[in-house]
Protein backbone atom coordinates (compact mmCIF):
# COMPACT_ATOMS: atom_id res chain seq x y z
CA UNK A 1 0.00 0.00 0.00
CA UNK A 2 2.80 2.84 0.65
CA UNK A 3 4.72 2.01 -2.40
CA UNK A 4 1.65 2.52 -4.25
CA UNK A 5 0.84 5.83 -2.50
CA UNK A 6 5.14 6.90 -3.19
CA UNK A 7 3.50 6.30 -6.93
CA UNK A 8 0.50 8.34 -6.40
CA UNK A 9 2.42 11.01 -3.87
CA UNK A 10 5.68 10.85 -3.25
CA UNK A 11 7.31 12.60 -0.07
CA UNK A 12 5.49 12.46 2.91
CA UNK A 13 4.83 16.11 2.84
CA UNK A 14 2.74 15.29 -0.22
CA UNK A 15 0.79 12.34 1.50
CA UNK A 16 0.21 14.80 4.37
CA UNK A 17 -1.52 17.23 2.18
CA UNK A 18 -3.36 13.88 0.25
CA UNK A 19 -4.78 13.16 3.68
CA UNK A 20 -5.77 16.95 4.32
CA UNK A 21 -7.59 16.65 0.67
CA UNK A 22 -9.82 13.63 0.93
CA UNK A 23 -10.89 14.88 4.51
CA UNK A 24 -12.48 17.75 2.84
CA UNK A 25 -13.66 16.16 -0.24
CA UNK A 26 -16.01 14.04 2.31
CA UNK A 27 -16.67 16.64 4.06
CA UNK A 28 -18.07 18.61 1.68
CA UNK A 29 -19.89 15.95 0.45
CA UNK A 30 -21.13 15.28 3.84
CA UNK A 31 -22.67 19.29 3.86
CA UNK A 32 -23.76 18.78 0.21
CA UNK A 33 -26.40 15.97 1.73
CA UNK A 34 -26.94 17.77 4.84
CA UNK A 35 -25.09 14.79 6.85
CA UNK A 36 -27.87 12.85 5.56
CA UNK A 37 -25.89 10.61 3.01
CA UNK A 38 -26.42 7.05 3.90
CA UNK A 39 -24.38 4.42 3.72
CA UNK A 40 -26.29 1.81 2.19
CA UNK A 41 -24.86 0.29 -1.52
CA UNK A 42 -25.54 3.49 -3.30
CA UNK A 43 -24.33 5.89 -0.44
CA UNK A 44 -20.99 4.34 -0.23
CA UNK A 45 -20.48 3.97 -3.97
CA UNK A 46 -20.58 7.50 -4.11
CA UNK A 47 -18.54 7.88 -0.76
CA UNK A 48 -15.96 5.40 -2.63
CA UNK A 49 -15.85 6.71 -6.15
CA UNK A 50 -15.13 10.12 -4.83
CA UNK A 51 -12.03 8.94 -3.13
CA UNK A 52 -10.75 6.80 -6.11
CA UNK A 53 -11.33 9.35 -8.40
CA UNK A 54 -9.62 12.59 -6.20
CA UNK A 55 -6.46 9.82 -5.49
CA UNK A 56 -5.96 8.75 -9.12
CA UNK A 57 -6.79 12.51 -10.77
CA UNK A 58 -4.76 14.26 -8.79
CA UNK A 59 -1.81 11.76 -9.43
CA UNK A 60 -2.44 12.02 -13.58
CA UNK A 61 -2.37 15.83 -12.74
CA UNK A 62 0.47 15.34 -10.36
CA UNK A 63 -0.55 17.79 -7.90
CA UNK A 64 1.60 16.87 -4.93
CA UNK A 65 4.37 16.07 -6.38
CA UNK A 66 7.44 17.99 -5.39
CA UNK A 67 9.52 17.26 -7.85
CA UNK A 68 7.08 19.43 -10.52
CA UNK A 69 7.97 22.98 -9.68
CA UNK A 70 4.80 25.26 -9.74
CA UNK A 71 4.30 28.69 -8.70
CA UNK A 72 1.41 29.35 -6.12
CA UNK A 73 -0.98 30.49 -8.72
CA UNK A 74 -0.63 27.00 -10.59
CA UNK A 75 -1.02 25.08 -7.82
CA UNK A 76 -4.42 26.61 -7.37
CA UNK A 77 -5.77 26.33 -10.45
CA UNK A 78 -4.89 23.35 -10.70
CA UNK A 79 -7.07 22.15 -7.53
CA UNK A 80 -9.56 24.25 -8.96
CA UNK A 81 -9.80 22.16 -12.41
CA UNK A 82 -9.84 19.25 -9.85
CA UNK A 83 -12.48 20.41 -7.78
CA UNK A 84 -14.37 21.64 -11.26
CA UNK A 85 -14.40 17.89 -12.75
CA UNK A 86 -15.01 16.05 -9.25
CA UNK A 87 -18.35 17.80 -8.66
CA UNK A 88 -18.96 17.30 -12.54
CA UNK A 89 -18.42 13.60 -12.15
CA UNK A 90 -20.59 13.45 -8.76
CA UNK A 91 -23.40 14.94 -10.14
CA UNK A 92 -23.58 12.94 -12.92
CA UNK A 93 -23.16 9.56 -10.40
CA UNK A 94 -25.77 10.60 -8.06
CA UNK A 95 -28.30 11.52 -10.69
CA UNK A 96 -27.74 7.81 -12.38
CA UNK A 97 -28.12 6.57 -8.86
CA UNK A 98 -30.97 8.59 -7.18
CA UNK A 99 -32.66 10.09 -10.14
CA UNK A 100 -32.91 13.21 -8.88
CA UNK A 101 -30.74 16.44 -7.61
CA UNK A 102 -33.20 17.02 -4.51
CA UNK A 103 -31.07 15.61 -2.10
CA UNK A 104 -27.31 16.72 -2.84
CA UNK A 105 -26.48 20.63 -3.15
CA UNK A 106 -24.69 20.77 -6.07
CA UNK A 107 -23.04 24.74 -5.38
CA UNK A 108 -22.73 23.45 -1.96
CA UNK A 109 -20.13 20.79 -2.74
CA UNK A 110 -18.63 22.60 -5.26
CA UNK A 111 -17.79 25.64 -3.22
CA UNK A 112 -16.80 23.98 -0.33
CA UNK A 113 -14.36 21.67 -2.11
CA UNK A 114 -13.19 24.86 -4.62
CA UNK A 115 -12.56 27.13 -1.35
CA UNK A 116 -10.83 24.20 0.90
CA UNK A 117 -8.40 23.45 -1.69
CA UNK A 118 -7.22 26.82 -2.00
CA UNK A 119 -6.88 26.77 1.67
CA UNK A 120 -4.80 23.54 1.58
CA UNK A 121 -2.56 24.33 -1.41
CA UNK A 122 -1.75 27.83 0.19
CA UNK A 123 -1.46 27.50 3.46
CA UNK A 124 -0.71 23.83 4.15
CA UNK A 125 1.37 22.26 0.60
CA UNK A 126 3.11 25.44 0.18
CA UNK A 127 4.90 25.66 3.54
CA UNK A 128 5.43 21.56 3.69
CA UNK A 129 6.71 22.08 0.10
CA UNK A 130 9.47 24.52 1.26
CA UNK A 131 11.13 21.53 3.06
CA UNK A 132 10.29 18.85 0.80
CA UNK A 133 13.33 17.14 -1.64
CA UNK A 134 14.72 20.62 -3.66
CA UNK A 135 12.50 20.88 -6.83
CA UNK A 136 15.56 23.41 -8.35
CA UNK A 137 18.73 22.28 -9.47
CA UNK A 138 22.13 24.49 -10.25
CA UNK A 139 25.58 24.38 -11.04
CA UNK A 140 28.14 26.12 -9.45
CA UNK A 141 31.15 27.36 -11.80
CA UNK A 142 33.88 27.92 -9.09
CA UNK A 143 35.27 25.98 -6.07
CA UNK A 144 37.10 28.86 -4.51
CA UNK A 145 35.42 30.62 -1.22
CA UNK A 146 32.99 32.47 -3.40
CA UNK A 147 31.71 29.32 -4.48
CA UNK A 148 31.47 27.62 -1.64
CA UNK A 149 29.99 30.89 0.21
CA UNK A 150 27.56 30.03 -2.90
CA UNK A 151 26.63 26.59 -2.14
CA UNK A 152 25.99 27.20 1.10
CA UNK A 153 23.75 29.94 1.12
CA UNK A 154 21.73 28.19 -1.85
CA UNK A 155 21.36 25.14 0.29
CA UNK A 156 20.32 26.97 3.15
CA UNK A 157 16.62 27.50 1.96
CA UNK A 158 17.21 31.08 2.64
CA UNK A 159 14.81 32.41 -0.43
CA UNK A 160 12.76 29.50 0.48
CA UNK A 161 13.05 27.74 -2.33
CA UNK A 162 14.47 23.53 -2.13
CA UNK A 163 17.69 23.99 -4.00
CA UNK A 164 20.05 21.16 -5.05
CA UNK A 165 23.59 21.78 -6.06
CA UNK A 166 24.55 19.51 -8.64
CA UNK A 167 28.02 20.21 -8.72
CA UNK A 168 30.87 22.50 -9.28
CA UNK A 169 33.03 23.14 -12.27
CA UNK A 170 36.73 24.03 -11.14
CA UNK A 171 38.95 26.64 -12.82
CA UNK A 172 42.55 26.39 -13.07
CA UNK A 173 43.35 28.82 -9.94
CA UNK A 174 40.72 27.22 -7.63
CA UNK A 175 41.98 25.43 -4.24
CA UNK A 176 40.20 21.84 -3.14
CA UNK A 177 36.62 21.98 -1.69
CA UNK A 178 35.85 21.54 2.06
CA UNK A 179 34.75 18.39 3.36
CA UNK A 180 31.41 19.96 4.59
CA UNK A 181 30.34 20.16 0.93
CA UNK A 182 28.41 17.70 -0.24
CA UNK A 183 28.38 18.21 -3.98
CA UNK A 184 30.68 16.81 -6.32
CA UNK A 185 33.27 18.45 -8.97
CA UNK A 186 31.81 17.14 -12.29
CA UNK A 187 34.63 19.09 -14.25
CA UNK A 188 37.03 22.19 -15.52
CA UNK A 189 35.13 24.87 -16.35
CA UNK A 190 35.99 24.78 -19.55
CA UNK A 191 33.88 21.38 -19.56
CA UNK A 192 30.99 23.28 -19.50
CA UNK A 193 29.12 22.73 -22.40
CA UNK A 194 30.14 18.51 -21.74
CA UNK A 195 28.32 18.56 -18.29
CA UNK A 196 25.04 20.42 -19.25
CA UNK A 197 24.90 17.43 -21.52
CA UNK A 198 24.86 15.33 -19.49
CA UNK A 199 23.00 17.12 -16.19
CA UNK A 200 19.91 18.98 -16.42
CA UNK A 201 20.51 22.38 -14.70
CA UNK A 202 17.55 24.88 -14.12
CA UNK A 203 20.18 27.66 -13.63
CA UNK A 204 24.58 28.10 -13.31
CA UNK A 205 25.93 30.12 -10.78
CA UNK A 206 29.41 31.80 -12.36
CA UNK A 207 31.15 32.21 -8.85
CA UNK A 208 34.48 33.64 -9.82
CA UNK A 209 35.51 37.39 -9.75
CA UNK A 210 34.78 39.62 -13.21
CA UNK A 211 37.91 41.37 -12.16
CA UNK A 212 40.03 38.42 -12.02
CA UNK A 213 38.49 36.02 -14.53
CA UNK A 214 36.72 38.34 -17.11
CA UNK A 215 37.74 36.48 -20.03
CA UNK A 216 36.62 32.93 -18.81
CA UNK A 217 33.20 34.37 -17.56
CA UNK A 218 32.64 36.07 -21.22
CA UNK A 219 33.35 32.86 -22.29
CA UNK A 220 31.27 30.97 -20.33
CA UNK A 221 28.57 33.08 -20.54
CA UNK A 222 28.74 32.97 -24.50
CA UNK A 223 28.28 29.46 -24.35
CA UNK A 224 25.11 29.62 -21.93
CA UNK A 225 23.47 32.01 -24.43
CA UNK A 226 23.68 30.00 -27.24
CA UNK A 227 22.39 27.05 -25.39
CA UNK A 228 19.62 28.93 -23.96
CA UNK A 229 20.41 28.27 -19.83
CA UNK A 230 20.11 30.98 -17.35
CA UNK A 231 23.01 31.98 -15.32
CA UNK A 232 23.72 33.98 -12.54
CA UNK A 233 26.92 36.13 -12.35
CA UNK A 234 28.30 38.24 -8.93
CA UNK A 235 27.01 41.52 -8.23
CA UNK A 236 30.13 42.65 -6.27
CA UNK A 237 33.69 42.08 -6.53
CA UNK A 238 33.75 41.98 -2.73
CA UNK A 239 32.03 39.52 -0.63
CA UNK A 240 29.90 40.93 2.40
CA UNK A 241 28.85 38.72 5.31
CA UNK A 242 26.85 41.87 7.31
CA UNK A 243 26.94 45.12 5.08
CA UNK A 244 23.48 45.42 2.66
CA UNK A 245 23.05 48.11 -0.09
CA UNK A 246 20.28 50.33 1.21
CA UNK A 247 18.01 50.44 -1.84
CA UNK A 248 18.31 47.93 -5.22
CA UNK A 249 20.68 45.03 -4.90
CA UNK A 250 19.93 41.00 -5.02
CA UNK A 251 19.37 38.53 -1.69
CA UNK A 252 21.81 35.98 -3.14
CA UNK A 253 24.36 38.74 -4.38
CA UNK A 254 23.79 37.89 -7.75
CA UNK A 255 22.66 39.20 -11.01
CA UNK A 256 20.37 36.10 -12.68
CA UNK A 257 19.87 36.20 -16.43
CA UNK A 258 17.09 34.89 -19.03
CA UNK A 259 17.99 34.00 -22.83
CA UNK A 260 14.52 35.25 -23.53
CA UNK A 261 12.87 38.84 -22.66
CA UNK A 262 11.05 38.22 -18.89
CA UNK A 263 7.86 39.06 -19.36
CA UNK A 264 6.18 37.67 -15.81
CA UNK A 265 2.61 38.86 -17.01
CA UNK A 266 2.23 37.29 -19.83
CA UNK A 267 3.89 33.82 -18.48
CA UNK A 268 1.46 33.27 -15.63
CA UNK A 269 -1.31 33.80 -18.04
CA UNK A 270 0.05 31.81 -21.13
CA UNK A 271 -0.10 29.22 -18.02
CA UNK A 272 -3.80 29.80 -16.84
CA UNK A 273 -4.55 29.56 -20.56
CA UNK A 274 -3.13 26.36 -20.83
CA UNK A 275 -4.82 24.95 -17.36
CA UNK A 276 -7.92 26.17 -18.45
CA UNK A 277 -8.22 25.30 -22.44
CA UNK A 278 -6.92 22.12 -21.76
CA UNK A 279 -9.15 21.23 -19.07
CA UNK A 280 -11.97 22.66 -21.56
CA UNK A 281 -10.80 20.27 -24.70
CA UNK A 282 -10.75 17.22 -22.40
CA UNK A 283 -14.14 17.64 -21.39
CA UNK A 284 -15.48 18.51 -24.50
CA UNK A 285 -13.44 15.85 -26.87
CA UNK A 286 -13.96 13.35 -24.28
CA UNK A 287 -16.40 11.24 -26.58
CA UNK A 288 -14.12 11.07 -28.86
CA UNK A 289 -11.09 10.13 -26.93
CA UNK A 290 -13.15 7.31 -25.49
CA UNK A 291 -13.87 5.92 -28.79
CA UNK A 292 -10.48 6.26 -29.98
CA UNK A 293 -9.37 4.23 -26.90
CA UNK A 294 -12.02 1.55 -27.94
CA UNK A 295 -11.07 1.27 -31.68
CA UNK A 296 -7.10 1.25 -30.56
CA UNK A 297 -7.91 -1.57 -27.71
CA UNK A 298 -10.11 -3.54 -29.94
CA UNK A 299 -7.60 -3.46 -33.18
CA UNK A 300 -4.81 -5.73 -31.69
CA UNK A 301 -5.53 -5.83 -28.13
CA UNK A 302 -2.16 -3.65 -27.15
CA UNK A 303 -2.19 -0.56 -25.04
CA UNK A 304 -3.92 2.10 -25.62
CA UNK A 305 -1.79 4.58 -24.91
CA UNK A 306 2.10 5.22 -25.88
CA UNK A 307 4.46 6.60 -23.65
CA UNK A 308 8.06 7.70 -24.48
CA UNK A 309 10.71 9.51 -22.51
CA UNK A 310 11.12 13.19 -24.21
CA UNK A 311 13.04 16.01 -23.24
CA UNK A 312 11.54 19.16 -22.23
CA UNK A 313 12.78 22.55 -20.38
CA UNK A 314 16.27 22.85 -20.12
CA UNK A 315 16.92 19.10 -20.75
CA UNK A 316 14.51 17.45 -18.28
CA UNK A 317 12.85 14.60 -19.06
CA UNK A 318 8.93 13.65 -19.12
CA UNK A 319 7.09 10.95 -19.99
CA UNK A 320 4.92 11.80 -23.34
CA UNK A 321 1.64 10.29 -23.88
CA UNK A 322 0.27 9.74 -27.20
CA UNK A 323 -2.42 7.52 -28.59
CA UNK A 324 -0.66 4.13 -30.07
CA UNK A 325 -0.92 4.93 -34.28
CA UNK A 326 1.91 2.11 -34.71
CA UNK A 327 2.09 -1.81 -33.95
CA UNK A 328 3.30 -2.37 -30.48
CA UNK A 329 7.03 -3.50 -31.13
CA UNK A 330 7.54 -0.38 -33.17
CA UNK A 331 10.29 0.67 -31.04
CA UNK A 332 12.32 -2.60 -32.16
CA UNK A 333 11.24 -2.06 -35.63
CA UNK A 334 12.63 1.71 -35.68
CA UNK A 335 16.32 0.21 -34.72
CA UNK A 336 16.29 -2.00 -38.06
CA UNK A 337 14.97 0.95 -40.11
CA UNK A 338 17.36 3.18 -38.90
CA UNK A 339 20.26 0.65 -39.72
CA UNK A 340 18.53 -0.11 -43.03
CA UNK A 341 19.08 3.80 -43.95
CA UNK A 342 15.38 3.91 -44.13
CA UNK A 343 15.26 7.41 -42.74
CA UNK A 344 13.95 10.17 -44.54
CA UNK A 345 14.78 13.35 -42.99
CA UNK A 346 18.54 14.70 -42.87
CA UNK A 347 19.43 15.44 -39.00
CA UNK A 348 18.49 13.60 -36.25
CA UNK A 349 15.18 13.30 -36.19
CA UNK A 350 13.51 9.85 -37.84
CA UNK A 351 10.61 10.17 -40.17
CA UNK A 352 9.47 7.86 -43.37
CA UNK A 353 6.54 9.06 -45.47
CA UNK A 354 4.92 5.59 -45.82
CA UNK A 355 6.09 4.28 -42.30
CA UNK A 356 5.35 0.27 -42.17
CA UNK A 357 4.99 0.33 -38.53
CA UNK A 358 1.76 2.61 -39.11
CA UNK A 359 -1.48 0.60 -38.38
CA UNK A 360 -4.50 2.03 -40.66
CA UNK A 361 -6.37 3.39 -38.01
CA UNK A 362 -2.99 4.83 -36.49
CA UNK A 363 -2.86 6.20 -40.48
CA UNK A 364 -5.89 8.33 -39.93
CA UNK A 365 -5.37 9.79 -36.32
CA UNK A 366 -2.19 10.81 -37.28
CA UNK A 367 -3.37 12.73 -40.05
CA UNK A 368 -5.58 14.96 -38.61
CA UNK A 369 -3.55 14.45 -34.93
CA UNK A 370 -5.85 12.89 -32.86
CA UNK A 371 -3.07 10.85 -31.90
CA UNK A 372 -1.68 13.71 -30.02
CA UNK A 373 -4.91 14.67 -27.98
CA UNK A 374 -3.73 13.00 -24.89
CA UNK A 375 -0.79 15.60 -24.55
CA UNK A 376 -3.49 17.52 -23.29
CA UNK A 377 -3.08 15.90 -19.69
CA UNK A 378 1.08 16.81 -20.20
CA UNK A 379 -0.38 20.79 -20.22
CA UNK A 380 -2.21 20.34 -17.67
CA UNK A 381 0.77 18.54 -15.65
CA UNK A 382 2.90 21.56 -16.46
CA UNK A 383 5.33 19.66 -18.59
CA UNK A 384 4.03 21.21 -21.92
CA UNK A 385 2.51 24.30 -23.21
CA UNK A 386 -0.11 24.36 -25.78
CA UNK A 387 2.51 26.60 -28.52
CA UNK A 388 5.97 25.57 -28.04
CA UNK A 389 8.37 23.65 -30.05
CA UNK A 390 8.20 19.78 -30.28
CA UNK A 391 9.43 18.11 -27.27
CA UNK A 392 12.26 15.57 -28.91
CA UNK A 393 13.65 12.69 -28.05
CA UNK A 394 16.86 12.18 -25.13
CA UNK A 395 19.08 10.40 -28.01
CA UNK A 396 18.23 13.57 -30.79
CA UNK A 397 19.02 16.02 -28.39
CA UNK A 398 22.49 14.23 -28.00
CA UNK A 399 23.08 14.54 -31.71
CA UNK A 400 21.93 18.22 -31.79
CA UNK A 401 25.19 20.63 -32.77
CA UNK A 402 25.61 23.37 -30.19
CA UNK A 403 23.04 26.57 -31.12
CA UNK A 404 20.02 23.85 -31.74
CA UNK A 405 20.10 23.00 -27.55
CA UNK A 406 18.40 26.12 -27.52
CA UNK A 407 15.40 25.21 -28.25
CA UNK A 408 15.32 23.41 -25.08
CA UNK A 409 15.22 27.01 -23.14
CA UNK A 410 11.26 27.12 -23.62
CA UNK A 411 8.37 24.79 -22.60
CA UNK A 412 7.83 22.19 -25.57
CA UNK A 413 4.18 22.29 -27.19
CA UNK A 414 1.50 21.26 -29.36
CA UNK A 415 1.84 23.65 -32.07
CA UNK A 416 4.43 25.66 -33.55
CA UNK A 417 5.73 27.15 -36.63
CA UNK A 418 7.24 23.45 -38.01
CA UNK A 419 3.38 22.53 -37.15
CA UNK A 420 1.54 25.57 -39.48
CA UNK A 421 4.65 25.31 -41.81
CA UNK A 422 4.56 22.11 -43.77
CA UNK A 423 5.18 19.63 -40.39
CA UNK A 424 7.22 16.76 -42.27
CA UNK A 425 7.82 18.37 -45.50
CA UNK A 426 10.44 21.03 -43.52
CA UNK A 427 13.70 19.83 -43.46
CA UNK A 428 15.44 19.51 -39.77
CA UNK A 429 17.83 22.39 -40.29
CA UNK A 430 14.78 24.55 -41.13
CA UNK A 431 12.34 23.46 -38.43
CA UNK A 432 15.37 23.92 -35.74
CA UNK A 433 15.56 27.65 -37.24
CA UNK A 434 11.47 28.07 -36.71
CA UNK A 435 11.84 26.94 -33.59
CA UNK A 436 14.98 29.37 -32.20
CA UNK A 437 12.64 32.20 -33.95
CA UNK A 438 9.84 31.86 -31.90
CA UNK A 439 11.91 31.17 -29.04
CA UNK A 440 13.95 34.39 -29.81
CA UNK A 441 10.04 36.43 -30.65
CA UNK A 442 7.56 34.94 -28.30
CA UNK A 443 4.86 36.78 -27.10
CA UNK A 444 0.46 36.07 -26.45
CA UNK A 445 -0.45 37.48 -30.07
CA UNK A 446 1.89 34.77 -31.62
CA UNK A 447 0.60 31.97 -29.68
CA UNK A 448 -2.60 33.05 -30.64
CA UNK A 449 -1.67 32.93 -34.54
CA UNK A 450 0.00 29.81 -34.02
CA UNK A 451 -3.32 28.72 -32.50
CA UNK A 452 -5.13 29.91 -35.27
CA UNK A 453 -3.34 29.08 -38.26
CA UNK A 454 -3.43 25.31 -37.04
CA UNK A 455 -6.98 24.81 -36.96
CA UNK A 456 -6.80 24.79 -40.78
CA UNK A 457 -3.79 22.22 -41.17
CA UNK A 458 -5.29 20.00 -38.43
CA UNK A 459 -8.76 19.57 -39.94
CA UNK A 460 -7.50 19.29 -43.74
CA UNK A 461 -4.31 16.72 -42.65
CA UNK A 462 -1.77 19.23 -44.46
CA UNK A 463 2.19 18.10 -43.97
CA UNK A 464 1.43 14.83 -41.77
CA UNK A 465 2.19 11.33 -42.83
Amino acid sequence: MNRMLDKLTPGLHGKLTLLCDLILVVLALLLATDFQLTFDAAGTSVMGAAVVAWLFGTASLRLYNPYTPRSKLDNVALALVAAVVMTAGLTGMWLLLYGSLSSFHLLTFGATLALGLALTQTIVWRPLQKNAAPSTDVLIVGTDPLGVATYERLISRENGTPVRVVGFLQCDDDSALPRMVRAPVLGKATDLLKVLEEHTVDEVYLAKRVLNHGLLIQKLVKSLEEIGVPFAVPLHSLRYNRATLLEGGTPDGYLHYLNTKPKPFQWALKRIVDIVCSTAALVVLSPLLLVVSLVIKFQDGGPILYTQSRVGLHGAEFRFLKFRSMVQNADALKDKLIQDQQNERTGPAFKMKNDPRVTAFGRFIRKYSIDELPQLLNILRGDMTIVGPRPPLPREVAQYKTWQRRRLSVRPGLTCYWQVGGRDEIGFDEWMDLDLRYVDHWSLKRDVALILATVPVVLFGKGAS
